[in-house]
C-alpha cells in the first residue's frame, strides 16, 4: 500500500529527531513552506504536525511555529508506582532487565534504617541494572521483607516483581513515599551502568506500603543524569 503524504512527512521528520539530524530547539519550516517541499495541502500538512506534536516529537507554539523537542531524556513518572516493566512499554523504546543479585542478607545499616528493622534482620535483596536502547541507564536496589513476599528468584526479578507479589501473591501494593536527589557516582555505579564520564547520578529512594499500611520494600533507583527528566502534573488549589 502506497504511504499517505502526511504519513511520509512524519516519517521523515519523526527519524530525523530520533537520528540527531534535527536537534532539540530547531524550527521546523511553516506550514506553507511544507506544502511547497511536498506539494501538498495545508491539511495535509497539519495531520503531519499534529501527529509529530501527538508522538512528543515537536511542540506547536500558537503564531511562533513548530520546535523540535528533547528526545534524549525519557519521563519518569514522581507520582504513582509504576515497575520498570510498564514505564518500558510507555516509552517505546528497546529495553532489558540485567538480574545482578538477588538473595536473602542481613540487612545492611542504610536499609536497617529504611525498613525500621531489629539490626541483623534478614532481607530480600534484589540488584537489577536496566538497559534502555543499548545503554545501562538505572540501576536498582531492592529491599523487601523475606516475610511477606518470600523468595523472588532471578526469573521473577527479570519480569515483573509487582506483577508476581500482585498477581501470585494477592498483594495489595498502595502508596509508596519517595525522595529524590543527585548525589555523587559511586564505585558500583560507575562499574554497573554506562556514565560515559558522567560524575552524578540522580537517585530516587521508594519506601513502599501495603493496603494496611506495611512498610514491605525499600528501594534505591539510580538513573543516569542526562537520560531521565522527572515529571509531575500539579494543579494550583484555590
Amino acid at each position: 500500500m502506497k504511504e499517505n503524504i502526511h504519513q511520509h512527512i512524519f516519517n521523515e521528520y519523526a527519524q530525523g529527531i530520533q537520528a540527531g539530524r534535527i536537534t532539540p530547539g530547531t524550527k521546523l519550516p511553516s506550514e506553507n513552506e511544507l506544502m511547497k517541499s511536498y506539494s501538498t495541502s495545508r491539511e495535509t500538512v497539519r495531520k503531519a504536525l499534529n501527529l509529530l506534536m501527538q508522538h512528543g516529537y515537536i511542540q506547536k507554539l500558537k503564531g511562533k511555529g513548530s520546535y523540535v523537542l528533547d528526545m534524549g531524556r525519557m519521563n519518569f513518572p514522581i507520582t504513582g508506582l509504576t515497575s520498570f516493566k510498564e514505564m518500558s512499554g510507555k516509552i517505546g523504546r528497546a529495553s532489558h532487565t540485567h538480574v545482578h543479585t538477588t538473595h536473602n542478607i542481613e540487612a545492611p545499616p542504610a536499609v536497617v534504617e529504611a525498613l525500621q528493622l531489629e539490626p541483623g534482620a534478614p532481607v530480600c535483596e534484589v540488584i537489577r541494572v536496566r538497559e534502555i536502547d543499548n545503554e545501562r541507564v538505572i540501576l536498582d536496589k531492592d529491599y523487601f521483607l523475606p516475610a511477606i513476599v518470600g523468595r523472588l528468584t532471578a526469573e521473577i526479578a527479570a519480569g515483573s516483581i509487582y506483577e508476581y507479589l500482585e498477581q501470585v501473591l494477592k498483594l495489595v501494593i498502595s502508596y509508596a513515599k519517595k525522595e529524590i536527589s543527585v548525589e555523587v557516582a559511586t564505585i558500583e555505579d560507575r562499574e554497573l551502568l554506562d556514565l560515559h564520564g558522567l560524575s552524578h547520578v540522580v537517585v530516587v529512594r521508594n519506601f513502599v506500603y501495603l493496603e494496611d499500611t506495611t512498610l514491605f520494600q525499600y528501594t534505591e533507583s539510580r538513573h543516569r543524569l542526562d537520560k531521565f527528566q522527572f515529571v509531575d502534573f500539579a494543579r494550583r488549589m484555590p
